[in-house]
């Protein structure tokens, strides 16, 4: 892979253009965090890749990100990322990814843009993980040839890409995009048009569990203690800071506000307690856990007092003592019944998707294999039943008739639509 020497202005004898044998030619908008870590993903699996951005200063960092993360393989790898100011070359694309901030006026006017420089049948992809694929789609005058691409963070590393369906996009921007996906050598999972599309959005209830959790008084390093132990890589609180807590809050304020009944608005929330005191987490040195590199130059996690203190002070002065087998159900409850949602409504075509999407995106526990898979471990009739203790808590733990449905038949997620 060539990186190295890449000139920010536009050149001449671009192998680009001339690789008639390549099915798709990617261009990348964006170079941020994500898109060049989509660009880098396309260099590495033999696309070439155009990466174009307004600053020359974003383009020379991803450059050196891209020299970074290159000095880690030990294979070579042919494909080269050409950086770039300008369109040059977006004519000749099959694929434009547009990976820029994610503020629905920017994204809308570079959309806008990209589609009147690219061929009739060129394929608009949206990395976004919290704007609609149809209010994107409203600055466009080619709708059906514009879907979404949702890629985890870190994106050379992360292998789930949720396809974004929107109500106008064509199977021929699906089929292009799932192409995409796998040429780069992810693992693509189709997905209907939503706030938080698929994984995000059950993400979502379980964060607003934990929330509601620690308003309670739950100690936040206990519930870490216990959802690792359940089999999640980290707990929580560790995770919200590993994010970041303004990013997280971000993402909760927007799908929260997406599904009140089932995720309502919390007056107190430890998030907003913990940036108001300026602690973002993991990147500035401290949030729930204080944070130091260690020997081997990862960052060590250890108690916050200031974190623990302030949970007391502003939302529960008292410990709440709370057992492991109540600490699971509180937070996978939620995400059982909001996985049975997106189910029912067609988000995802089937629970086996369903479940390898959490599992790739979020790291759902692997033992368990998957919120419906774990629902079906414990039978429907039991789920159901554990709902029923927890309803008194609000619409969070309302069985939905699919559910019902299930433990009334004896039935199992995974059996629907294959004959058994």
């Amino acid at each position: 892979m060539s990186v190295a020497g890449f000139p920010l202005d536009p050149g001449d004898g671009d192998a680009f253009a001339a690789s008639q044998d390549l099915l798709l030619r990617t261009c990348v908008v964006g170079a941020g965090v994500m898109g060049t870590g989509i660009a880098y993903t396309c260099a590495c699996h033999g696309l070439p890749v155009r990466l174009k951005d307004v600053r020359a200063s974003a383009l020379q960092h991803s450059l050196q990100e891209m020299e970074r993360l290159l000095a880690r393989r030990s294979d070579a790898t042919g494909a080269a990322v050409r950086a770039q100011l300008d369109y040059q070359g977006f004519e000749c694309a099959s694929v434009v990814i547009e990976a820029v901030v994610d503020n629905l006026g920017i994204k809308n006017k570079v959309l806008g843009e990209v589609e009147g420089l690219v061929a009739e049948d060129a394929v608009l992809l949206s990395n976004t993980s919290s704007l609609r694929i149809d209010d994107l789609a409203t600055a466009l005058q080619r709708p059906q040839n514009f879907a979404g691409m949702h890629f985890f963070n870190p994106a050379p590393v992360m292998p789930l890409v949720e396809v974004i369906r929107g109500r106008q996009t064509s199977d021929y921007a699906v089929q292009t995009a799932v192409k995409q996906a796998l040429a780069m050598g992810k693992i693509p999972i189709v997905v209907r048009d939503g706030p938080g599309f698929l994984v995000n959005r059950i993400l979502m209830a379980y964060i607003h569990a934990f929330l509601r959790l620690l308003a309670e008084g739950v100690d936040y390093q206990r519930i870490d203690r216990v959802t690792e132990a359940f089999g999640w890589p980290m707990g929580p609180a560790y995770l919200e800071d590993v994010v970041g807590l303004d990013v997280g809050t971000q993402s909760c304020d927007l799908i929260f506000a997406s599904y009140p009944e089932r995720m309502p608005a919390l007056p107190r929330n430890a998030f907003r307690v913990l940036l108001d005191a300026g602690l973002y987490g993991q990147k500035g040195g401290a949030g729930f856990y204080l944070y130091r590199p260690g020997a081997d130059g990862r960052p060590e996690r250890s108690v916050n007092p200031l974190a623990q203190r302030l949970l007391r002070e502003r939302l529960a002065a008292e410990e709440r003592p709370m057992d492991e087998t109540q600490i699971i159900d509180r937070l996978m409850l939620p995400m059982i019944v909001e996985s049975v949602h997106a189910l029912q409504e067609s988000v995802v075509a089937s629970a086996m998707e369903l479940d390898r999407a959490l599992s790739l995106g979020i790291g759902f526990p692997p033992l368990r294999g998957g919120a419906l898979r774990y629902a079906d471990e414990l039978g429907a009739a039991e789920v159901l039943a554990r709902c029923e203790r927890y309803r008194h808590l609000g619409e969070t733990y309302e069985a939905p008739p699919l559910l019902r449905q299930l433990a009334r038949d004896n039935g199992r997620f995974h059996a629907i639509g294959d004959g058994r």
